[in-house]
C-alpha cells in the first residue's frame, strides 16, 4: 500500500466498520471483534506513513474541486501524523475499557455508540491528514455531528439537555466564526492551502489579521477557549468512554490541533511575530488556564473537575503556539501528546470507579484506594503527568512551554505555567490523598468492617486499559525526543 493510498484507507476503514457494527448489532461479541480488529488495522495503517514523514516526504491526495484551487485534499505533515498516531492508537485502548465499561455499567444502545464511535475516528483522521482549510473544516462538522448521539447517549432529560448545549456551541461557532474566516482568507491569498510560512504574509495588514485571529480562534469551539468553554462540561453526562473520546482522543484535540494548525500554516510564525496582533490570545490563554484550574478545585464531582482540567491543559496548547517560538510549538505538540495520555488514564479511573464503587463524588471517595489500588495508582500516574512531574511525559511538555515564554520575551507565562502546575496539585492529588489514606465511610461498607480490606476493582478490560495509557505516561517520558524529532520539521521551516 502506498502512502497517498493509506491517507483514503485510514479514513474510509472507520466507515466501513460503522457498517458492520450496525449489520452485528445482535451480536456483541462480533461488534466488539469488529471495532477492536478495525482499530487496530487503523492504527498499522497510520503507522505506515510514519517512515515516509520521517525522511522529510508529505504524501498528498486531491479529489473533489469544487472550483478552481478549491478541493477536497489531503497531506500529512508532522504535526498530522502525530496526531493521527495519538487517535489511532488510543482508539484500540478505549475500545478495549469501553467493552469492560459498557457491558460492566449494563448500557443500551452499545450499537449505536460504537458506530458513532468509528464515525468520530474517520472524522479525526480526516483532520489530521488536511490539506486545505476547506477540508478540515468538513471534517470538523463531521466529528461535531457524530459526537452529539455520545454526548446524549442516555437520553434522559439532562443528557438531551447536554447535547443541545454541545451542538448549539460548537456549530454557532464553526459557521459563524471559522466558516467566515475561511471565506474571508480565501477572499485576500486565493487558497486555503496549509503551506510553510503561512499564506497570509503580505497579503493583509495588521488590524484585519487580528480580526481573522479572533475568528479564527473563536470559530475553533473544541477548543474550549473561555469563555464558549461550557459545552465540555456539559458534555460529561456522557459515559466514560465517551468522556475519554472528548477529552483524549478527538474532539479537545481536534481542537487545540486546529489552533496549531493555522498558527503555523495560514498566519504563520514569522508574520505572528511581526504582527504583534496575538499577545491578546496569549492573555487570554493564560487566563484560561488559571480560572479553569480554580473551578476545577472547587468541584465535587470526578468527571466535572477532570472536565475543568482538560480546559485549563488545553489552553496550554493555545499558549504554546500563540507564542510562535520554537520551544512553544515544540511543547504544544508534545502536550497534545502527553496530555491525552495522562488525561485519558485519569477518566479511565472515573468510569472504573462509578462501575466498581457506583462513586461519582470526590467526597464520597475516602478509603476506595484501598480496595480499588490498581484504580488509584493509575490515577496517581495519570496525575503525575498533568501535573508536570517527572518521570511523566508531561513534565516535557511544561518544559518546552516554559523555554517558548523565555524565548519570546513573556516570562510573566512561566509563573502562570508554575502557579497552574500548583493548582494541578492541589486538585488532583487529594483525591488519592483520600483513596489511600482516609478510612473507609461510605455507607454501603460501613456495616461489615471486613469488607475494607476486600479488592473489587472494575472488569478486566477496563484494568488492561488503564495500565496501557499509565505505562504510556511514563514511557512517553523516555521517548518524548522521538515525538521531537518527528514535529521539528515544522519549526525549522518556519524560521524560528
Amino acid at each position: 500500500m502506498t502512502p497517498n493510498d493509506a491517507i483514503a484507507f485510514s479514513i474510509g476503514l472507520p466507515l466501513l466498520a460503522t457498517l458492520l457494527i450496525l449489520l452485528n448489532r445482535r451480536y456483541p461479541n462480533i461488534r466488539e471483534f469488529v471495532t477492536l480488529v478495525t482499530a487496530a488495522g487503523l492504527f498499522l495503517t497510520v503507522l505506515s506513513i510514519l517512515p515516509y514523514v520521517m525522511q522529510g516526504e508529505r504524501p498528498s491526495l486531491k479529489f473533489l474541486e469544487f472550483i478552481p484551487g478549491i478541493y477536497l485534499g489531503f497531506e500529512v505533515e508532522p504535526l498530522g501524523m502525530l496526531f493521527a498516531l495519538i487517535a489511532s492508537g488510543l482508539w484500540i485502548v478505549t475500545t478495549f475499557y469501553s467493552i469492560g465499561y459498557m457491558r460492566g455499567h449494563h448500557e443500551k444502545n452499545q450499537s449505536r455508540f460504537y458506530a458513532c464511535f468509528a464515525i468520530a475516528i474517520s472524522s479525526t483522521m480526516g483532520i489530521c491528514f488536511s490539506g486545505n482549510m476547506l477540508t478540515l473544516f468538513i471534517f470538523y462538522e463531521m466529528l461535531t455531528l457524530s459526537t452529539y448521539p455520545l454526548v446524549a447517549h442516555h437520553q434522559t432529560k439532562e443528557a438531551k439537555n447536554a447535547g443541545r448545549v454541545y451542538l448549539g456551541i460548537l456549530i454557532s461557532t464553526s459557521i459563524g466564526f471559522l466558516l467566515l474566516a475561511i471565506l474571508w482568507t480565501w477572499h485576500l491569498t486565493g487558497t486555503l492551502d496549509f503551506q510553510i510560512g503561512g499564506i497570509l504574509s503580505g497579503k493583509v495588514d495588521g488590524p484585519i489579521a487580528g480580526i481573522l485571529l479572533f475568528l479564527y480562534m473563536y470559530g475553533i469551539g473544541k477548543a474550549a477557549l473561555m469563555p464558549i468553554h461550557r459545552w465540555l462540561p456539559a458534555a460529561m453526562v456522557a459515559p466514560t468512554p465517551v468522556s475519554a473520546l472528548l477529552h483524549a482522543v478527538a474532539v479537545v484535540k481536534a481542537g487545540v490541533f486546529s489552533v496549531v494548525k493555522v498558527l503555523v500554516y495560514i498566519f504563520g510564525t514569522d508574520f505572528l511575530t511581526n504582527i504583534k496582533q496575538d499577545d491578546w490570545l496569549m492573555y487570554i490563554a493564560a487566563f484560561t488556564l488559571i480560572s479553569a484550574s480554580c473551578v476545577a478545585i472547587k468541584k465535587d464531582n470526578l468527571k466535572a473537575r477532570l472536565a475543568y482540567s482538560t480546559i485549563s491543559q488545553l489552553a496550554y496548547i493555545v499558549l504554546g503556539a500563540a507564542l510562535a517560538t520554537s520551544a512553544g510549538i515544540l511543547g504544544s505538540g508534545l502536550h497534545i501528546a502527553m496530555h491525552a495520555f495522562g488525561k485519558i488514564t485519569l477518566f479511565f479511573c472515573a468510569g472504573a470507579i462509578l462501575v466498581a464503587a457506583h462513586k461519582t463524588e470526590i467526597s464520597e471517595m475516602d478509603g476506595l484506594g484501598r480496595r480499588m489500588p490498581f484504580t488509584f495508582i493509575a490515577f496517581l500516574i495519570g496525575s503525575m503527568s498533568v501535573i508536570g512531574l517527572p518521570p511523566m511525559g508531561g513534565a516535557w511538555s511544561k518544559w518546552y512551554l516554559m523555554i517558548g515564554s523565555v524565548e519570546a520575551g513573556y516570562i510573566i507565562f512561566i509563573l502562570v505555567l508554575a502557579v497552574s502546575s500548583l493548582l494541578n496539585v492541589a486538585y488532583l492529588l487529594p483525591i488519592v490523598g483520600r483513596g489511600f489514606f482516609r478510612p473507609l465511610t461510605s455507607t454501603e461498607y460501613m456495616d461489615n468492617n471486613k469488607d475494607e480490606g476486600v479488592i473489587k476493582e472494575a472488569p478486566g478490560f477496563c484494568l488492561l486499559a488503564m495500565g496501557i495509557t499509565s505505562l504510556g505516561c511514563i514511557v512517553l517520558f523516555f521517548y518524548a525526543d522521538t515525538i521531537v524529532r518527528l514535529i521539528e520539521p515544522v519549526v525549522l521551516t518556519t524560521g524560528q
